[in-house]
């Protein structure tokens, strides 16, 4: 598997905007290094995909988690797909603080 080295896509805040005219070779397995629940705002026909698992159709006001170091990819859609991304900070790190 191959890690995601450039960004097929733009950070603006908590809100991702992933561009539907980047080459499917930039939407990549990869995994995150912290829990994260995403939101849905934008996009037609994107499906997300785990690791030994089918790849599922991404709606609008859907949300879901993926758990820190779990390899998942995108594929893409027809037009631009806009989530909102919340970090989920873990309990070993909050008890540091």
């Amino acid at each position: 598997m191959e890690i995601i080295s450039g960004k097929p896509y733009i950070d603006d805040g908590d809100i991702r905007i992933f561009d539907v005219n980047q080459p499917a070779e930039e939407y990549v397995w990869h995994r995150d290094r912290e829990d994260r629940v995403i939101e849905v705002l934008e996009g037609q026909g994107w499906q997300l995909q785990f690791e030994n698992s089918l790849p599922f159709l991404l709606r609008e006001k859907m949300r879901f988690e993926i758990p820190e170091g779990e390899y998942h990819r995108l594929l893409k859609g027809y037009d631009n797909l806009k989530i909102k991304l919340h970090k989920i900070k873990n309990q070993t790190e909050c008890s540091k603080n």
